[in-house]
């Protein structure tokens, strides 16, 4: 009878999950597909496709001298934007985790930026602060910090540390995240803490810390993820320049993509990516037993 009921109502739950079910197949599953298949032709968007098997791969490594350059310079930017970001975002969110007067108003202006900041008027804002005769430079000749004026997006010396920065001003989620792991944190080790005289500093080390390392890790492949896939920012503030230190690889795979219209190449650039952001999220998770603290372990 039981199981006459179960098998009765598997329709609906079916019908009911048909949308998620349509998205993921149409929008998700069938453009990787298609992917995977142009990653291994040569195919212009305007032509069919030609099957070339591994050449666009082979291409890639031994033949494209801008392609190495990329993946450089987005390790470069990964390397710097996401310790930039996560320090950031703990500690906004250890200073907004405390019981304080219009906390709550700190901790929506504090996202905001999150919300600004990968939209097209915001890349344009950030270009025009950075600019010859920016706010930026503005600011620091009347703190006397400067004497000249300095192209920061044309010059190849700032150019990717202003994307840096940029990136680290977008620390909203990341704190949010944050600041909920820390206020899950059960108030009876502080206070066995401070009844064993640790100080805030130690309490901080070795309570908050250890307890938010599983917060941590997901914050770092998430932050890792979301640095790989770096577009808006270059495309519009520094043009992949100067001297395409800017060309990231998500901004050159457009490239290839929609001004050369490679798409061959570009689908075996995604894919290439794929393989990669997943290698070092598996690394990461493999050595996370060494750091990563789970109260339900022990």
């Amino acid at each position: 009878m039981r199981h006459k009921l179960l098998s009765n109502h598997n329709p609906v739950g079916y019908l009911y999950s048909l949308p998620w079910i349509l998205n993921f197949v149409i929008f998700i599953l069938f453009p990787m597909g298609m992917s995977l298949f142009y990653s291994f032709t040569d195919f212009d968007l305007l032509s069919s496709p030609k099957w070339i098997g591994l050449d666009n791969f082979v291409r890639m490594f031994t033949r494209d001298k801008y392609y190495m350059l990329a993946v450089k310079t987005t390790l470069h930017y990964v390397v710097w934007a996401v310790p930039v970001r996560l320090i950031t975002a703990l500690l906004i969110a250890t200073l907004l985790s405390g019981k304080h007067k219009l906390v709550s108003i700190y901790r929506t202006a504090m996202y905001i930026p999150s919300i600004i900041g990968n939209s097209v008027a915001m890349a344009i804002t950030w270009r025009y602060l950075f600019g010859y005769d920016g706010a930026v430079n503005q600011l620091l000749m009347s703190l006397g910090l400067l004497t000249d004026k300095i192209g920061w997006i044309t010059n190849p010396k700032f150019a990717a540390g202003t994307l840096i920065i940029l990136s680290g001003w977008q620390f909203g989620s990341a704190m949010l995240i944050f600041l909920a792991g820390i206020k899950n944190i059960p108030g009876t080790y502080y206070e066995a803490a401070i009844v064993d005289g640790a100080n805030p500093v130690q309490r901080y080390l070795h309570i908050t810390l250890p307890m938010l390392s599983p917060v941590i890790l997901y914050n770092v492949i998430m932050g890792i993820i979301s640095a790989f896939m770096i577009f808006t920012q270059c495309m519009l503030i520094t043009g992949g320049g100067p001297m395409r230190l800017t060309t990231y690889y998500n901004y050159y795979l457009y490239q290839q993509a929609f001004v050369n219209f490679d798409m061959g190449y570009a689908s075996a650039m995604a894919w290439v990516m794929l393989v990669v952001i997943a290698a070092i999220t598996a690394l990461i998770f493999k050595f996370s037993g060494k750091w990563v603290y789970y109260e339900a372990e022990g």
